[in-house]
């Protein structure tokens, strides 16, 4: 979130500007309050950001939060908070003291949270510890050091599947990398064995890779920006490496 606040601060300086001579100045985007009732908070909050902020001129939705006057803005799966009238922003999280929750973290966690069932598994690779009857998914890079932190912490973990999509993000050798991995005839331990021993990758990566950018558009699809980016069953997200004890956790019970 804080990066999207930078850059609403970032245009909003710009616009502070005075226009440089000869440039011509676009109208101020607006944002349409068709379904907001005229002098409803949703539709002043719309009005003002729209006019005065043009990065949230396209606001997906604006909803009261638990906390008397204060209005939650989201823009796709970034959440901010306003007053009702649009004058103030606020970049941060809303916690409940009575019953220790994150408010804000929960919120991200529903917006970013998938239909674990409908992911194409056939495209993944299967890596099995113990019994592999609790599963998980897990979007990687072949040279992501923090996915290679994430493989270790798996060792530690008994009874999971991890469906590992391979999405060589970080340049040339990823994608050289992945190929190898996906024209491996054991794809599964030329993967483990790179990522955990670190045994180097043998062989051309002739083969058909399609499904390698399949899965590249997958990840675009479901906002997949980093790695490692885990998915549970339940649908969850979880962003970057996490520990055993904290896969565990997410996993549940075996």
């Amino acid at each position: 979130m804080k990066t999207l606040l930078r850059n609403v601060l970032l245009v909003v300086a710009a616009a502070s500007l005075p226009p440089l001579a000869g440039a011509q100045q676009s109208a101020a985007p607006t944002s349409s309050t068709a379904q907001a009732k005229p002098g409803s908070p949703e539709a002043v909050i719309r009005k003002n950001l729209g006019a005065r902020v043009p990065a949230l001129a396209h606001i997906d939705e604006i909803s009261p939060t638990p906390m008397p006057g204060l209005y939650e803005v989201r823009i796709g799966s970034n959440v901010l908070y306003s007053d009702a009238k649009g004058d103030y922003l606020i970049d941060g999280s809303l916690l409940d003291t009575r019953d220790r929750r994150d408010l804000t973290r929960e919120r991200i966690d529903q917006l970013t949270a998938i239909d674990f069932k409908d992911l194409p598994f056939k495209d993944a690779l299967a890596v099995v510890y113990g019994k592999g009857t609790r599963k998980m998914a897990a979007f990687e890079d072949p040279n992501c050091p923090y996915c290679k932190r994430f493989d270790k912490e798996m060792t530690q973990v008994d009874d999971a599947t991890v469906y590992t999509f391979v999405i060589p993000i970080l340049g040339p050798d990823s994608v050289k990398k992945a190929h190898q991995i996906w024209c491996s005839k054991d794809r599964v331990a030329a993967w483990s064995h790179w990522m955990i021993d670190n045994v180097a990758l043998t062989g051309t990566g002739d083969c058909d890779v399609s499904t390698v950018e399949a899965n590249l558009k997958l990840a675009q699809k479901l906002n997949v920006t980093a790695t490692p980016t885990l998915f549970f069953a339940s649908g969850k997200r979880v962003p970057g490496a996490i520990d055993a004890a904290q896969i565990e956790q997410l996993l549940g019970k075996k």
